[in-house]
Parts: C-alpha cells; structure tokens; sequence
C-alpha cells in the first residue's frame, strides 16, 4: 500500500527494495554499494537511488569509500544510521532491564532497575517511560526512537502480545502493550524473552547463519527456549514454543531430585545457585563471576550444585536433540555458566544420553552475546515494522 493508500506492483517491489538494503545495512554492517549491488542483484543506479532515499529517510548514512579498496571506483559505504534506535525491555523477578537498542544491536545505553517486590504491568509501563525521558534529556536526546520491544518471561500470545501467563511475575491475561504504549506514545511490541533470545543469537550471535538450532535461556524466572527450523524461528501456534522448562526430565539418581514431580526449572535454577553461593541476587555477569570464584576456591557446595543440574540439564538438551536433530544448542543465561565451567563434559552427558546418530554433527555452545542477547531480541520485536517496510515512517 502506498503513501496514498493504494496498492500497485511497482510501488510494492520498491518497498521491498529498500527493506533489502536498509536489512543488509542492519544485519551485516557497513556495506559499499558494489557489495550490495553483488548481493541483491540490483543494479548500481538503482542501489544508488534506493540508498538515497533511505538517507533523505533517516535510516542510513553513506559514509566515504574504504581507502584500502584500491580497485576499480571507489564505491560509498552504506550504513544503518546511528541515530535509530529500539527500547528494550526485560521485566524480571528481580530486575526490570532496559536498553536503548541501535540499528545493527549496537546497545546504546543500558538500565538495570532492581525491585523487591514483583513488577506490575502497570509498573514496568512507567519505568519504560521514565527511562526515555531520561535517555532523551541526557546522550539519546536527538535519537529517533522505533519503538519498544518486551521480552516477557511467561507465555506471550503471538497474535496481539497478550501475555496469557508469566507465572513467576504473577501476570495473567496482561495487556501490557497497550499500557506502554499509552505510557510512552511509542508503538510496543511483546515476546517470549527465550524465544527472543534465540532469534538474537540466530541473527547476530553463535547461532548466525545456522538453520537448525535449539536455544535454552535460563533466567531468574526459570527456563525458557527457543527454536530455528530451517532457518526459521519457530512459534507454534498461538506462539507458545519452546517452553523447555517445564517439561519433566528423567532424573536417574534420585539424590538428585529436589522437587518431587517437579518440571526442569524447579531442579536446574538460578535461585539454587545463589543459595548455593550465599547470595541473595545477583545479575548475569556478577552471578558468573561469583560461581567461578567459588570453584577456584574449591567450594563443595558449590561444586556440587553444578554438577548435579549439570546432569538434569544434560538429559533434558538430549531429549531436545532426538526430537529436533539441530546443529547447535546455544546455552544463555545462568545455563550459559553452567556449560561455561566444564564443557567437554556437559556435551558428553548429552552424547551418553542422546541418539548417537542424532548427536554426531551437534555442537552445544553458550551464548555469544551474552547478557545483552535479551535487549538485542526484543528490539528486533520494535524494529520489524521498520524493517519490513522503511517507508512506513513517512506514512
């Protein structure tokens, strides 16, 4: 449809265009304009055009030609523009963690807001606010903001970001898009935060340019995944996959079990880990930092309590490998420190348990993003109306 509201052939293969362009300059980076006549197949004068109007836009910025490309014309240089940017956020149990999210997931300023009482809907809208207000007075003041991306523990319905259930925040049927959105006049935009997570690492993490991957999160709100299948991020149907954590992994020695009938973030969890530490809480890095001090120190405790949801998680990774033969298992989160501390170890706890055939070609990973996977997928969530159509700013 175009800015009058009609539809025509020309006008929709021109949009597509310039969403090409503008998802190249966010997805690989700066690009010439030689290489990104080579990977569209356009031909120079129109890349030239479409860049054009991308800039008079505000969506990207040509900067001049390399100057060690010495063949040939010097081409320009197309880049996202760095005054674009997402509102990210990852309402916690503990925390609401937000970001200000560029084009390309440059993260540009970072909020970690720690509560002591669970966050409302209602809350979270008005931290969201507050932080743009702040963001705009301080180093964000001339940026251009997208929109705002929720990344949501709990089970988000794809169809209008109704979050049906996040149980550890205590939400149900919440609408939260809509209270940011009266709260910030910015458009919202909710997901799983594991789901999310995935689609950040499959785009610009240890996932790139795999088709076939398997994702687990683990937060203070439990466990949560997310799946690509040939190269696609899978929801189901309502948008409720990849809920990894509450499925029911066989435990072999029952001196393992903690929580009788208990799903797999009731045994391998956070808040295990902390007590195990003697903390109370604790964000990604700090948490990481603290489990490697305790192991260098030779704390049994410690020690212990990894090992044992070393192998719980082990046998729920292989049952993921069996059903969905993936390539990659990408652990975030405090799953991440969990393969962190002995590796060739929680890949052979998978392997003993999984299809040998299953598990020859699989590699099992940490996040390469790190904390950061979470605020980068929810601006994915802000930006897609942008990136799907670049002139729908102008309309």
């Amino acid at each position: 449809m175009d800015r009058n509201g009609s539809t025509g052939s020309f006008d929709g293969v021109h949009r597509r265009n310039l969403a090409r362009i503008l998802g190249l300059a966010h997805l690989e980076g700066p690009l010439s304009r030689a290489r990104i006549t080579a990977l569209t197949g356009l031909n120079r004068s129109t890349v030239a055009s479409l860049a054009g109007e991308l800039i008079e836009l505000g969506l990207v910025e040509e900067r001049a030609p390399d100057p060690t490309n010495r063949v040939g014309r010097p081409s320009p240089v197309v880049a996202a523009h760095p005054g674009v940017v997402a509102v990210a956020v990852n309402p916690e149990v503990d925390a609401v963690t937000l970001a200000a999210v560029g084009l390309g997931g440059r993260i540009d300023a970072r909020e970690r807001i720690e509560v002591d009482d669970l966050v409302t809907p209602e809350r979270t809208a008005l931290l969201v606010a507050d932080a743009i207000r702040r963001w705009r007075e301080g180093d964000l003041a001339h940026a251009r903001f997208a929109g705002v991306g929720l990344a949501v523990p709990g089970l988000v319905r794809a169809a209008d970001g109704l979050v049906r259930f996040a149980p550890h925040l205590e939400w149900r049927d919440a609408p939260v898009r809509e209270f940011v959105e009266e709260a910030t006049g910015l458009p919202a935009s909710v997901g799983n935060d594991a789901s999310l997570g995935a689609l950040a690492e499959h785009l610009f993490g240890a996932g790139r340019g795999v088709d076939d991957l398997v994702y687990l999160n683990g937060g203070a709100s439990g466990i949560g995944g997310g799946l690509v299948v040939h190269g696609r991020a899978v929801g189901g149907h309502s948008g409720y996959a990849g809920e990894f954590g509450q499925n029911r992994p066989g435990i072999a020695a029952p001196e393992d079990r903690r929580a009788d009938g208990g799903v797999l973030e009731d045994e391998v969890g956070r808040a295990r880990l902390l007590e195990a530490l003697g903390l109370r809480s604790a964000d990604e890095p700090t948490l990481a930092d603290a489990i490697r001090s305790a192991v260098d120190a030779g704390d049994p405790a410690i020690a212990a309590e990894l090992d044992r949801q070393r192998r719980i998680l082990a046998t729920a990774l292989a049952n993921a490998v069996n059903v969905l033969n993936p390539s990659l298992v990408i652990l975030g989160g405090f799953l991440a420190t969990l393969a962190e501390q002995d590796p060739d170890a929680i890949r052979a706890a998978v392997a003993a348990q999984a299809m040998p055939a299953a598990m020859e070609d699989v590699e099992v990973v940490v996040a390469a993003l790190g904390e950061d996977r979470l605020m980068i997928g929810a601006a994915e969530l802000a930006f897609a109306r942008l990136l799907d159509d670049p002139l729908s700013v102008a309309g």
